[in-house]
């Protein structure tokens, strides 16, 4: 059995946003990330990751989002989103 993927947090950090499946349940992952001033740097503390989830065969803007929830954008906070997701399978 496959593990459901999760990109990594440069990912987010660039602002990508993604969406993905696992099993019956289907994920959207945006990004809010503020950047240190003057810098190229992201400044984490203030930088989040919300996650929305929804059951079904459609995408996300033909189906009714069951949950969201927010996440900080750390690794601690990737795990906690993963283990959120799959509660929810």
């Amino acid at each position: 059995m496959q593990d459901i993927y999760i990109p990594t947090l440069h990912t987010f950090e660039n602002s990508n946003i993604f969406t993905g499946s696992y099993q019956g349940l289907r994920f959207k992952i945006t990004p809010d990330v503020t950047m240190l001033p003057g810098d190229k740097e992201v400044d984490v503390p203030k930088s989040s990751m919300k996650a929305e989830y929804w059951h079904g065969p459609y995408c996300y803007e033909k189906s009714e989002i069951e949950e969201e929830k927010v996440f900080p954008l750390t690794p601690e906070g990737r795990a906690e989103m993963t283990a959120w997701l799959l509660e929810h399978v």
